[in-house]
């Protein structure tokens, strides 16, 4: 079992080689392979999403049109129900072996089961089988997805300097709209080359073929970069306290995460919640909503949707560098009250039947949606330390995907249930509160080292800025200390004395 940090090793100063000096190369092979393999989780969810209308004629022909996409989008989010197992999985494997190689491992697993969704025959050709086998598919996906965001996420914010954490884990969710806009890309090109009757007969299949070389492509990335700063010195500190201890691997008491860090862990699913019931909202169901519900022709709404995540691409990074300087909080904040406000002005928008007008709807959604996956990555890895950042975040993480992940196939019930075509921007305002919420609770993390580690900088030289701020942060902290410390003495000074004026009306205690 994990030791923890003796007395007189939590009492040593802060030292100027206490503080990690992040070198640029590793620091760039670290994040390119993170977004690689993030771009290559999120680019299956655009495919899915943009061809479930072939799939459902595919997989499910004899069920009515709005069926066929609604069972579609359902074996999309079925998989989500086994992303926790996959969380816990390769959470508990990232804090004992490292997240390096479980990060090797996600991506093979993701990039074997999408290839195979390629492969599999029609229903005509073997009935049943057929969905079967693309929900076991599904399955194997949503097991590897359970680790490999979250996994992404602390690899990259272990690696980054403190003063850049926002703008470097930008690039993680840049992965996954870039993701996103190739799948989107790559089915408008097949289908404008190939008609719709090839591509529903084989032409859907080249999307998921491409996982292929992409999962090689980042599996090698993700080989060539090195362990993290923060979980190396993990180890290093536990064998300098027990031998015994690292030889058998740091262990995770959930019953201790749950007990200890329970504030971080709502935190957590909180941002979640509202960050991906958008995303999914806009990114996976707005193509199906477009043509099934409005009328579109799949090409037209995926064109238009593959222009605002270009769009997104280009603010994205700009809302990480900017938090570094004013905090997430305040990202978090505007982009929840942004969809309670302007969700449903969005959806009218969306439903003019005018080009431009719908343009603008998609893009003040996405506009929010940047605010929030700008500043995720970088604060969801900051509540936990280092010994059980990957176990706590994964669970906390797909606990909320698990409601996330059935955005699609809800929206896409409710309006067919109810026909009432502004039911999803209900659903973000509904979502939106959950963002508002967490905002309040949320602890301002930028600028600051990761729960429970030293700081980590760029250079030497700011490594003495960071030194000196570290130092002003305990003197704050000691004075805050100090002032709590004489507030309990007034409040244990005014109970001796009400305990001496009940003893003073007794005749029997002093």
């Amino acid at each position: 079992m994990a030791q923890t940090p003796s007395a007189s090793e939590q009492a040593r100063p802060l030292q100027i080689d206490d503080i990690t000096v992040i070198d640029n190369t590793k620091l760039k092979k670290a994040v390119t392979a993170a977004a690689l393999g993030n771009a290559m989780e999120w680019f299956d969810f655009g495919v899915y999403g943009f061809v479930a209308f072939a799939l459902g004629k595919v997989f499910f022909p004899d069920a009515s049109p709005a069926v066929q996409t609604i069972a579609a989008l359902g074996t999309f989010s079925v998989p989500f129900l086994v992303r926790p197992l996959g969380g816990v999985f390769f959470g508990v494997m990232g804090d004992r072996f490292g997240r390096q190689k479980v990060l090797s491992l996600t991506i093979i697993i993701m990039a074997i089961s999408t290839f195979c969704i390629g492969l599999i025959p029609s229903y005509d050709t073997i009935g049943l089988w057929a969905p079967i086998l693309l929900l076991a598919c599904k399955l194997a996906q949503g097991f590897s997805v359970g680790g490999e965001y979250t996994g992404a996420a602390v690899f990259v914010a272990e690696y980054a300097p403190d003063r850049q954490r926002g703008f470097l884990g930008s690039w993680l969710d840049f992965g996954s709209i870039a993701g996103f806009v190739l799948g989107a890309g790559l089915v408008v090109l097949l289908q404008t080359m190939m008609g719709d009757a090839s591509f529903l007969d084989w032409g859907w299949r080249v999307p998921f073929f491409v996982a292929g070389p992409l999962g090689l492509l980042g599996l090698y990335l993700r080989h060539a970069a090195e362990e993290t700063p923060a979980f190396t010195q993990q180890l290093e500190k536990m064998e300098k306290e027990d031998r015994d201890a690292v030889q058998e691997r740091p262990t995770v008491s959930f019953r201790e995460i749950f007990a200890k860090y329970r504030k971080a862990l709502l935190v957590c699913i909180g941002m979640v919640l509202v960050t991906n019931v958008t995303y999914y909202m806009l990114l996976t169901y707005m193509p199906t909503y477009l043509s099934s519900s409005l009328g579109y022709s799949e090409q037209h709404g995926v064109l238009i949707i593959v222009v605002v995540m270009i769009g997104m691409l280009f603010v994205q990074p700009v809302v990480g560098f900017v938090s570094d300087k004013i905090g997430r909080k305040p990202f978090l904040l505007i982009g929840s009250l942004g969809l309670l406000v302007l969700a449903l002005p969005a959806f009218r928008l969306i439903g003019s039947d005018n080009t431009a007008l719908i343009f603008l709807g998609l893009l003040l959604i996405a506009v929010l949606l940047n605010c929030l996956t700008g500043v995720m990555a970088s604060t969801l890895p900051a509540l936990f330390p280092t010994r059980i950042r990957y176990s706590a975040l994964a669970s906390s993480f797909n606990v909320a995907i698990i409601i996330a992940g059935l955005t699609p196939t809800v929206a896409a019930w409710l309006v067919e249930e109810t026909d009432n075509l502004m039911m999803p921007a209900f659903y973000l305002m509904a979502a939106s509160i959950f963002g508002l919420v967490t905002s309040v609770f949320l602890p301002e993390t930028a600028n600051r080292p990761l729960r429970g580690d030293t700081p980590n900088a760029s250079s030497p030289r700011e490594a003495k800025v960071l030194l000196q701020q570290a130092y002003e942060h305990i003197e704050q902290s000691l004075l805050d200390v100090e002032a709590e410390i004489k507030t309990l003495e007034e409040q244990l000074e005014a109970l001796r004395q009400r305990r001496q004026r009940l003893a003073d009306r007794h005749p029997h205690l002093e």
